[in-house]
């Protein structure tokens, strides 16, 4: 078996921006994407505003009784990667392009990024997602990126080509770009 391919992201960029009730004010869901990749630093910084680690190896998001039971891949054109928080880096799981699996809505066609957030359970990991998409979301805005969150996907085919494990599910997607 071939050796996973790990693509190292440069550090984040974890101070300064815009502030905090400016950036609430101007997050909104924006259904148009130009077809212009993102480069891995703002990669990176979208990755640990999800899920990094932010002091004394906490989450930058809150967490159930520190149950850190979610899971972040990164969709893009050159397949699936899933997020080390602790390394900051990706790990290949699929090099076959996914992304058809998100596009059952035309504004789809041209996102350069979908971030999928998986876990394991239905108590907990849904309210972690919502709390990691509410930072990209958020992020995004400071950034002028746009972004969606989406629950309209094909959840069985994403479960396959992520080679989830079992009792893991895809909770939510979000979409995202310039």
């Amino acid at each position: 078996m071939a050796e996973a391919v790990v693509k190292k992201l440069p550090a984040p960029i974890t101070t300064g921006g815009k502030a905090l009730m400016d950036v609430m004010g101007e997050r909104k869901t924006i259904r148009e994407f130009k077809a212009q990749e993102i480069d891995d630093q703002t990669l990176s910084d979208i990755l640990w505003s999800a899920w990094g680690i932010s002091h004394d190896g906490k989450r930058t998001i809150p967490t159930a009784m520190n149950q850190q039971n979610l899971k972040i891949y990164v969709v893009k054109k050159d397949g699936a990667w899933l997020y080390n928080a602790a390394e900051n880096n990706l790990t290949q799981v699929t090099t076959e392009n996914l992304m058809p699996l998100f596009a059952t809505q035309d504004f789809m066609k041209n996102v350069p990024v979908n971030l999928v957030y998986v876990g394991s359970d239905e108590k907990y990991s849904p309210m972690h997602a919502g709390s990691a998409y509410q930072n990209v979301g958020l992020y995004a805005a400071s950034k002028g990126m746009h972004n969606v969150v989406r629950g309209y996907f094909d959840h069985d085919g994403v479960k396959k080509g992520l080679k989830l494990e079992d009792g893991e599910q895809a909770i939510v997607s979000h979409a995202i770009g310039w």
